[in-house]
């Protein structure tokens, strides 16, 4: 390293000795010092701005680049935060006139951070008088448990729980926002929406899951992040609805009958228009599962779908249509009624002695079973199972509810001559009031098969021909008989062309055979029979009333006023206009 002197001493000293003054030479070597100094500073400088610049240009360069990258690329949704990776979002369900029947609320959650926590004991006292069904002394246990750091109150609240909650003014409760699924009007449609619970829960969210009907069943479609701003339209309407269940209600009450069930369908498409079972419950409020005794006198069983029954003479509806529509006979031909009818150690008797003889009409319209079992007789037990299965009778519903999965109508495993003609009039054969109901659509409709749905389908296509248009008009005329001068007289109804059939059909004991005092009522039929719109079924479970002066069991006694206060209550409702008599004698007179 070479070093460079402070002071150049030789040209000081040569001064000296000539006799100069030195000290020039010292400070011009002070100046020229000071210049190298001052030079070498700016060349530093002049590098470091240099460096400065070349580094903020790169930055430039690079952010600029990015910005070019991302202009160009697709646009892309940043994630939403959805609490805790929550996703509590599912679709409304409206009525086929856009009524609300389910949506979301926003609701809160309520818990406690220990760590925040005041006065455990004085918040749990608190509490106790927010929501008595808590137990205070357990509540102040966890409160002031100095191992515990969270604890969980209550999963939701309403608006007047969350704001007294609130007001306690204890830094350690704490709400967390959510949503949660509400049902606006209470039990009705209840076993048609089923019901919808909290799944997977944080504090700040929750998922909403369906836990039974069609919540469950559509439950996919419901939380698709795609469809849950478009909402569900179900084919059900909310008046008539609310008709169908008030109806059916009073009915039960007046007839001191265990359970019911009433269905509206309409009859091309197989949109069901109204469907309730009762006893209900509130989907807001759902109750748990029996874990014993009869899952059918719990109010969670929809009788409608899940109830199983052999209901009678409304099944001989089937076993005319088939022998007319086979040509095996006419409404006009006589058939053997004389009784008993003996086969193969059973004996089949009529309610009533009918005598010898009765037309085709006259069999239907009074309900022989003797009758009905020689036109069985005639079909065949083959062709009766065939042309049943094409009804759907054989088959599960597809029902959009989750409970149909579980429930498959109930049949002889040997279709024998007995069983041809015990299954023509409503005995050995056990089926749904939906399978009956699309069954009676089809022998009005001019003979299309449809297919039950809860879901609003306007399209709905024309389904496979199960009998001729000549045999379903027929059958409208028979139905119109019954109401007008056989079972089913109290069915009339002023200005529309009501028809049906009426089923009284013995319950079935758990150890085999049948009670001799309990029964299973039904009504199917529908109207206006002069151009078929809407099928009603009516089922009860051992209905009866005091009339006449005896204590009365059989349908037409019990439910078939019921179905005709709900048709006089729902047509003009449905805009369907009265009909004069005479125009529908004339459209309904048989050839």
């Amino acid at each position: 390293m070479i070093r460079t002197p402070l002071r150049p001493l030789a040209r000081i000293l040569d001064a000296r000795a000539q006799g100069r003054n030195p000290s020039p030479i010292e400070r011009e070597n002070l100046r020229l010092r000071r210049e190298q100094a001052r030079d070498a500073g700016r060349r530093r400088a002049e590098w470091r701005l240099l460096f400065l610049a070349a580094f903020f240009l790169a930055g430039y360069a690079m952010i600029g680049a990015r910005m070019g990258m991302l202009a160009a690329s697709p646009v892309i949704e940043p994630p939403v935060y959805q609490g805790e990776n929550i996703a509590g979002d599912r679709a409304t369900i409206l009525d086929r006139n856009g009524r609300v029947l389910a949506t979301n609320l926003v609701t809160n959650s309520l818990y406690a951070e220990l760590r925040y926590m005041i006065d455990g004991a004085r918040a749990a006292h608190e509490l106790a008088r927010i929501f008595p069904d808590l137990d205070e002394d357990r509540l102040a246990a966890r409160l002031t448990d100095p191992d515990r750091s969270f604890v969980w109150i209550r999963s939701r609240l309403s608006p007047e729980q969350a704001q007294a909650a609130h007001d306690i003014g204890e830094p350690g409760l704490l709400l967390g926002p959510r949503e949660m699924r509400l049902y606006p009007n209470g039990t009705l449609a209840a076993h048609v929406l089923g019901g919808a619970a909290f799944g997977q829960q944080g504090v700040t969210a929750a998922e909403i899951v369906g836990t039974a009907g069609i919540e469950h069943r559509m439950d996919a479609r419901l939380r698709d992040p795609d469809l849950v701003d478009v909402p569900l339209t179900l084919s059900l309407d909310l008046g008539v609805q609310a008709i169908v269940e008030e109806v059916l209600g009073g009915g039960i009450t007046m007839l001191h009958a265990g359970a019911g069930t009433a269905i509206v369908m309409d009859a091309h498409t197989g949109e069901i228009v109204a469907m309730s079972s009762l006893p209900d419950f509130d989907p807001n409020d759902r109750p748990a599962p029996p874990l014993s005794g009869d899952p059918a006198d719990h109010p969670l069983f929809n009788h409608a779908v899940q109830g199983v029954y052999e209901l009678g003479s409304v099944m001989k509806s089937f076993a005319v249509a088939q022998a007319l529509d086979l040509g095996l006979v006419g409404p006009e031909t006589m058939v053997d009624t004389r009784g008993p009818l003996r086969i193969a150690g059973y004996a089949i008797e009529d309610f009533h002695d009918y005598g010898a003889r009765l037309s085709v009409e006259d069999v239907f319209v009074h309900s022989s079973n003797i009758g009905t079992a020689h036109l069985a007789e005639m079909i065949g037990p083959e062709r009766q199972r065939d042309f049943l299965r094409r009804f759907g009778f054989l088959e599960p519903l597809s029902l959009e509810l989750s409970e149909v999965t579980r429930v498959r109508p109930q049949f002889p495993e040997r279709w024998s001559e007995l069983s041809a003609m015990t299954i023509s009039y409503g005995h050995g054969l056990a089926i749904t009031p939906v399978h009956l109901a699309a069954g009676y659509a089809a022998l009005i409709n001019g003979g299309y098969r449809v297919v039950p749905t809860l879901v609003r389908r306007p399209d709905a296509t024309t389904g496979e021909r199960l009998i001729s248009a000549e045999t379903s008009r027929i059958m409208r005329s028979l139905m119109r008989s019954v109401v007008t001068r056989g079972t089913a007289s109290f069915a009339q109804v002023d200005g529309y062309a009501v028809g049906g059939k009426t089923g009284t059909a013995d319950r079935p004991r758990p150890d085999g055979g049948y009670y001799d005092d309990r029964v299973v009522a039904t009504f199917a039929g529908g109207f206006p029979m002069t151009d078929p719109r809407y099928v009603v079924v009516v089922t009860m479970v051992e209905p009866e009333v005091m009339a006449a002066g005896e204590n009365r069991r059989t349908a037409g006694w019990t439910v078939v006023p019921v179905a005709a206060e709900i048709i006089r209550r729902i047509a003009p409702v449905m805009g369907m206009r009265p009909e004069d008599e005479s125009e529908i004698d004339a459209a309904l007179r048989l050839r």
